[in-house]
């Protein structure tokens, strides 16, 4: 009886411990297929995931409340692990969701680093660093050699993952490709959550998808970007996942791994104020794919709402016209011999004087901002760089824009005086000795000179010989008091080849002086000579700036050397508009001395451009008063083609509210920039609105 019932008990430990021994296998599985810091098993017929759920970005707006970028809802295809291999014949379901994938359009992505087709290749070096990390991890979890070849790692996952023979090598790898997402979401220390599938995915398509009841393919609802204009492509930027290097920097800041993140223009510049904070939802899921249990640890806080400095009004106006501009030389050419028919691109800025705002800036040619995606390749490959900001990355040679600070740097440093009088005689011949005799512009095209002029008229007639012979004499007799060079200490303090303030990447250019050209050349090449000075007082030389740099060079003038910061910045306030979170404050850069004889000089010089001088034709009936400066820079023959044209305004000349730079390479002519300035004008001092203008048609705005 004794032994009966130790044999009985001997039965019920053994079934016992064989049950125990069963279930801890399955919760071995369970746990081994899913992330350590994302799932957690309740028992063996349910799954606890987490999953981040990523706040609303802060809308991106004009400065009168236009909204140029904001979110609309999307949903995605998710693929829950646990469920999904619990079905029976999961493979088989996952290849139904991707042919009808295919079917309908929907595109997925896979990171698996080999080719689709025969002989099969890895492609592990065109990936980031971030997922190159990744498949090193998968190959260490599976005991796979780190150098393992294409073609045996796809035999080894073939009899991994079951996949039938008779399939098809297409059907085959697509299963493996999604298959190796799954099993990342596996792999210790990687910490993937969940798969998406496919994401931004049309209600039809989920529809279709849905209505295969393939178990473990849910759909989660999120957000993505959606472009309100066709405008401001070069300022508004991108989102986009974050590099291995950039989210070394974000998670210090919280950011979950799978955050997009504001990659290039506005979106980068204002990332903090934009991108909220994530949530943290935990659903608790049974082995079919019922939920029974579902709540937020942390709810998401959507982003605060950047308002910009710019007008889209006004930044319509600019990119039209400057492509109106830019079109119409192409086509007609201008002046006399109609040069400029090969002019290529051009970019325009206004700043709002006395703050530093930029109310437009405009590159072109341009892009949709809402296809970049899907349109990069034709674009990166276009005629014109249409994807190159101009207005803060393209280092030009001003040409006579410059001259302002010669006069400038003759009158205060130089004690020339704004009356200062050269007879001009075409051809520059003081360093004929050493074979150089520059010509004044009027020479070259009739033979003719100015006479007699002074600073005043100068700057009217942009008389090159005038200044060679007024910046030579100011710079060695400033050298040799002080050793400075008093035209780089002037252009410095007005902004030129220094940071602008400005938020988002620009170039700073470079100011010709002798430590500049030391610096960019080499031998004798690299010395500083009577040459270079006469060259760098007509804007030529080594003297190259961006379209940026100039406008608040012009604010500058018209500040009488006060530059304020840039800014793109108006003020942020919180997602629901209850809160002012910043608010711009004009600061100022630099403050240029100037003296009330220089700012006569220039002044009443830039308003005699307008009215009697290089841009006579274009504004001398303009109804408000402007101040304004033409420029031709040329920018070597040996290279062929139009001279580069440059223009510089302010306006009202007598109480100055705006400043407007405009570039156009090959463009020929400064003067005829003016007819880029001509509808900003307009536009900006409407008298039935400060910033009215008729929008195109068919246009977003």
């Amino acid at each position: 009886m004794q032994r009966l019932i130790r044999f009985r008990i001997f039965v019920f430990l053994a079934l016992t411990a064989a049950l125990i021994g069963l279930f801890a296998l399955r919760l071995y599985k369970v746990q081994a297929a899913q992330s350590d810091s994302t799932y957690i098993a309740d028992d063996a017929d349910s799954i606890t995931y987490m999953t981040t759920v990523e706040a609303s970005r802060g809308n991106i707006l004009d400065r009168n409340g236009n909204v140029l970028i904001s979110n609309r809802a999307s949903y995605n295809l998710v693929i829950i692990n646990f469920v999904l291999f619990n079905s029976e014949t999961p493979n088989e379901s996952l290849l139904r969701v991707l042919e009808l994938c295919d079917e309908q359009g929907i595109a997925y992505q896979s990171h698996f680093p080999v080719t689709a087709e025969r002989p099969y290749t890895l492609t592990v070096d065109e990936q980031s660093s971030t997922w190159q990390g990744y498949y090193r991890a998968f190959l260490a979890n599976r005991d796979y050699d780190a150098d393992i070849s294409a073609q045996t790692l796809m035999k080894n996952l073939m009899q991994a993952y079951r996949i039938p023979d008779d399939w098809t090598q297409e059907q085959a790898y697509k299963v493996i490709s999604v298959r190796y997402e799954l099993e990342l979401r596996s792999v210790s220390g990687v910490g993937l959550e969940n798969y998406t599938l496919a994401t931004d995915v049309q209600a039809e398509q989920l529809a279709a998808v849905m209505e295969l009841g393939v178990p473990g393919v849910i759909v989660e609802a999120s957000t993505v970007r959606e472009y309100n204009t066709t405008y401001a492509a070069h300022l508004l930027g991108s989102i986009g996942q974050m590099t291995a290097e950039e989210y070394e920097v974000y998670k210090e800041q919280g950011y979950a791994m799978n955050a997009l993140v504001g990659k290039d223009g506005i979106e980068k510049a204002f990332e903090s104020y934009l991108h909220g904070s994530s949530g943290r939802k935990y659903t608790t899921v049974s082995a079919s794919g019922d939920v029974l249990n579902e709540y937020f640890e942390e709810l998401p806080q959507p982003g605060n709402n950047v308002e910009l400095t710019i007008d889209l009004s006004l930044q319509m106006t600019a990119e039209d016209a400057l492509e109106d501009v830019i079109l119409d030389l192409r086509e007609n050419g201008v002046g006399r011999k109609s040069e400029g028919k090969d002019a290529e691109g051009g970019a325009v800025v206004v700043q709002e004087v006395k703050t530093g705002e930029i109310l437009a800036c405009a590159s072109y040619p341009t892009f949709n901002i809402a296809t970049y995606s899907q349109d990069f390749n034709e674009l990166k490959d276009a005629d014109y760089d249409p994807l190159y900001n101009r207005a803060l990355l393209a280092e030009y040679w001003p040409g006579s824009i410059y001259k302002m600070v010669t006069a400038i740097a003759a009158i205060d440093y130089g004690k020339l005086g704004e009356f200062y009088e050269v007879t001009c005689k075409g051809i520059y011949d003081y360093y004929k000795d050493q074979g150089y005799t520059p010509k004044c512009y009027v020479w070259t095209s009739s033979g003719t000179t100015h006479g007699t002029i002074n600073m005043q008229q100068a700057l009217q007639e942009s008389c090159n010989y005038y200044f060679y012979e007024v910046g030579r004499l100011t710079y060695y007799a400033y050298v040799q008091q002080t050793g400075e060079n008093a035209m780089d200490i002037v252009a410095k303090q007005l902004g030129l080849g220094e940071h602008t303030g400005v938020e988002l990447t620009e170039y700073v250019g470079t100011r010709a002086n002798a430590e500049t050209k030391a610096a960019l050349y080499s031998g004798t090449d690299a010395g500083w000579y009577g040459a270079d000075v006469i060259q760098a007082a007509i804007g030529q030389s080594d003297n190259k700036f961006t379209p940026m740099q100039l406008v608040c060079y012009t604010s500058a003038l018209a500040n009488k050397g006060v530059r304020y910061n840039a800014t793109f910045l108006k003020r942020v306030v919180s997602w629901d508009y209850q809160e002012l979170i910043e608010s711009h404050t004009p600061t100022i850069a630099s403050h240029l001395e100037m003296s009330d004889e220089a700012f006569d000089c220039i002044s009443t010089g830039m308003q005699l451009v307008a009215t009697k001088g290089t841009a006579a034709q274009y504004l001398a009936d303009y109804p408000i008063k402007v101040a304004c400066k033409t420029g031709t820079a040329q920018w070597g023959n040996e290279y062929g083609g139009s001279d580069h044209a440059s223009f510089v305004l302010y306006a009202p000349a007598d109480d100055p509210q705006i400043a407007i730079a405009v570039y156009v390479e090959k463009g020929a002519q400064g003067g005829n920039l003016a007819n880029v300035c001509i509808p900003i004008l307009n536009a900006y001092f409407s008298s039935s609105s400060k910033y009215e203008t008729v929008l195109r048609e068919n246009t977003a705005g």
